[in-house]
């Protein structure tokens, strides 16, 4: 899928899925499933590299996580994380970056927010990237919010949510991630919009949903955003695996003969 034909599937009605990927294993396994798309995140902070937030993340370890996917999953629209304030340090400096992450294997980027980079979203679309927007709950925000909160509770909220939203679309964005804000306001936003809109934890109106790869595998039983559904048991099936194999180590069971070079 390209970004033209991502931006078009809201228009024939089709919804939309994503899922992060970090790295070449997982992009395999993607590149050969049903997903639309693949968002290599600056959450790759905290889900590889065991960081509270993604303000750890920097330009050089998006670029070894993007071309680790690039490599697996070339067929499915990659878009990656431009990571914290990467953006925020001049054009020059966001057009370096950009380039190191398109270089690396990405096919669009993702910037967080809208207000003070709008230069740097329009010159990255005038430069023929594709670029996705970001709006609602801002994790590279996270200490500006106090924690990780819903945001658009408040009108005067709701309203900024909804205006920068707006705003990306005029500058040219092909698609719009909603993070955390109200099911309706997500459902008001996703039809103001010609582009589509993909939520987390912004409820099932919009164009399409994204979750945290992991999450949706079920590798972390000690964390359960409300938004992320697991789809499977992934930390028990793999923890009675480990078992499994520990088990067949110390009783002798394995390896067999046919396991072993003669």
């Amino acid at each position: 899928m390209t970004p033209i034909e991502f931006t078009r599937a809201k228009a024939s009605g089709k919804k939309l899925s994503m899922a992060t990927c970090y790295d070449y294993t997982f992009g395999r396994l993607l590149a050969q499933s049903p997903i639309d798309a693949i968002l290599v995140g600056d959450s790759a902070a905290m889900v590889i590299h065991g960081h509270e937030t993604t303000l750890t993340a920097t330009v050089e370890m998006m670029r070894v996580h993007v071309a680790a996917v690039a490599r697996a999953a070339a067929n499915k629209l990659i878009v990656a994380d431009m990571p914290f304030l990467s953006f925020r340090k001049g054009l020059t400096a966001a057009m370096e970056a950009a380039h190191v992450l398109m270089s690396a294997g990405a096919h669009a980027l993702k910037l967080e927010g809208v207000v003070g980079h709008e230069d740097v979203v329009e010159h990255l679309v005038r430069s023929g990237i594709p670029v996705m927007g970001h709006v609602g709950l801002q994790p590279q925000s996270v200490k500006a919010y106090g924690g990780f909160k819903p945001q658009g509770r408040e009108e005067t909220s709701a309203l900024e949510i909804a205006k920068n939203a707006s705003r990306l679309e005029e500058l040219g964005v092909f698609g719009i991630v909603i993070e955390c804000v109200p099911a309706v306001l997500a459902g008001q936003i996703t039809q103001a919009l010609s582009v589509p809109t993909i939520g987390i934890g912004a409820g099932p109106g919009c164009d399409g949903q994204i979750l945290v790869l992991q999450d949706l595998l079920g590798l972390n039983s000690s964390f359960h955003p409300r938004f992320a559904r697991a789809f499977c048991e992934g930390e028990k099936t793999i923890f009675e695996a480990l078992t499994s194999y520990d088990d067949a180590v110390k009783s002798g069971s394995f390896p067999t003969s046919k396991e072993s070079y003669s």
